[in-house]
C-alpha cells in the first residue's frame, strides 16, 4: 500500500539577508491510490512540499514516508516517485520516444513492451506523432505532454504532476484530464498534482489541499471546500466567481436572526431556520461575516439592493455585478437576465445558503444554519 504521510514538515530557506518559512507544521495523508491537489497561489508553498516529497529539498523538520518506510532521508533516485517538471526537464539529446522511454530503459524491460508502453501513452497524450523528434524541434505544449508521459509511463509508488497540463490550450487540457483521471484510476497510482488552477483540481482530485502562507488551510473533497469552507480564505479562494462577503452586526433571539451588513442591508430570518446551537453561538456574538456565494443571490425581491454595474450573458449563465454599499457584489443565474447599467437591484438569499465566519479569526462558524 503506498500511502504518502508528511509529518509536521516545515522548509525554512535561509539567507544570509533573510529567513523564509515556506512551509509549516504540514501534515497531510495520501492514501493509496488516491489522487490529491495541492492547490494555492504563487508562494503558498506547494511547490516547495511536492519537492520535499521527490527529494530535490531538505525537510528542515518533520518526516515523509511512503508504504509505511521514511524517504525523507533518502535521495531522490531512491524514493520510489516519478515526477512531470513544470519547466519539462526532457533530456536534449534525446528523442520525444526515448525520453518517455528512459525509465523503462534503465529498468531493462523488454524492447517489445517498451515500445507498447511507449506508443499507448503517446497515444492517450496525443503525441504520437512526434515521438523521433527532438524536444528542440516541438512546441512547449508537446513538451510539456513528454514530460508527463515520461513520469505516467513508470512503475512507481508515488507520481509526482507539478502544473502537468499549464502550457495546454483549453480544449485538449479537458480532454485529457479525463483520460489521466482514468489511467490513475485503473492503474492505482498514488498521485499528487500540484496546481494553481481550481477547475483542473476540482476535474481531477479526491481531495484537495488548499494551502496559504506556507499552511494548510483545509484538506477536503471538492464538495467539502465548497459547501463548507473551514474558513473565509478557503470560502473565497474556492468557487468562481468568488464568495461575496460583507461584514455585518448580528442579533438572535427566539424569534428572529438578522444581520446588518456595513452597506445598511438588513437581512432578518425566522430563528427556527438556524440550529439551536448555532442561535446560542449567534446571541453572544456583536459581528461576524457573511459569506454568500454568487449563485446563491438571486436577483429578485430582496433585502440587498444596489446599482447594477455590469449584466454579462455567458451562453449559459448571467453574471450580474452590482454596488452594494460602496462594494461590488456578483450574482450569477442560470436564466438570461437583461438589465441595465445604472438601474436598481434587490437581491435575495435563503437561510439555508448563509456561511457565518468569525471577524476576527476569519474560521467558519456556521454553514446553511447550523454550526460548523
Amino acid at each position: 500500500m503506498a500511502e504518502l504521510v508528511l509529518n509536521a514538515v516545515d522548509k525554512i530557506y535561509r539567507t544570509k539577508k533573510k529567513t523564509v518559512h515556506a512551509v509549516k507544521n504540514l501534515n497531510l495523508t495520501v492514501k493509496s491510490g488516491e489522487i490529491v491537489a495541492l492547490l494555492g497561489s504563487s508562494g503558498c508553498g506547494k511547490t516547495s512540499t511536492l519537492r520535499m516529497i521527490a527529494g530535490f529539498e531538505e525537510v528542515s523538520n518533520g518526516s515523509i514516508t511512503l508504504a509505511g518506510k521514511p524517504i525523507h532521508t533518502l535521495p531522490p533516485s531512491q524514493r520510489g516517485v516519478a515526477m512531470a517538471f513544470e519547466a519539462y526537464s526532457l533530456y536534449p539529446p534525446l528523442t520525444i520516444g526515448d525520453n518517455i522511454a528512459f525509465a523503462l530503459k534503465a529498468a531493462r524491460l523488454p524492447a517489445s513492451e517498451q515500445q507498447a508502453r511507449v506508443k499507448a501513452m503517446a497515444d492517450m497524450l496525443e503525441i504520437d506523432g512526434i515521438l523521433n523528434k527532438y524536444p528542440s524541434s516541438v512546441s512547449g505544449g508537446q513538451q510539456q505532454r513528454a514530460s508527463l508521459g515520461r513520469a505516467l509511463v513508470r512503475q512507481a509508488g508515488l507520481y509526482l504532476l507539478d502544473e502537468p497540463m499549464g502550457q495546454l490550450e483549453p480544449q485538449l487540457r479537458a480532454v485529457l484530464r479525463g483520460r489521466i483521471k482514468h489511467y490513475l484510476r485503473e492503474h492505482n497510482c498514488t498521485t499528487i498534482l500540484v496546481t494553481h488552477d481550481q477547475t483542473e483540481a476540482n476535474a481531477l482530485a479526491d481531495r484537495i489541499a488548499v494551502m496559504e502562507g506556507g499552511m494548510l488551510q483545509q484538506y477536503a473533497t471538492p464538495a467539502e471546500l465548497k459547501a463548507e469552507p473551514a474558513n473565509l480564505f478557503t470560502g473565497t479562494f474556492i468557487g468562481e466567481p468568488p464568495m461575496n462577503v460583507f461584514d455585518a452586526s448580528v442579533t438572535a433571539d427566539s424569534g428572529t436572526v438578522t444581520f446588518t451588513t456595513d452597506g445598511g442591508a438588513r437581512l432578518s430570518f425566522p430563528a427556527s431556520e438556524f440550529s439551536g446551537n448555532l442561535l446560542k453561538q449567534l446571541s453572544t456574538r456583536n459581528r461576524i461575516t457573511l459569506g454568500i456565494r454568487p449563485y446563491a443571490l438571486h436577483v429578485g425581491d430582496g433585502p440587498i439592493t444596489g446599482k447594477v454595474l455590469s449584466c454579462q450573458w455567458l451562453g449559459d449563465q448571467t453574471h450580474v455585478a452590482v454596488e452594494v454599499g460602496g462594494r461590488t457584489v456578483v450574482s450569477v443565474a442560470h436564466e438570461r437576465i437583461v438589465r441595465k447599467p445604472g438601474s436598481d437591484l434587490s437581491l435575495n438569499v435563503a437561510a439555508a445558503s448563509l456561511h457565518i465566519f468569525d471577524i476576527e479569526s476569519q474560521n467558519a462558524i456556521a454553514h446553511g444554519g447550523a454550526l460548523a
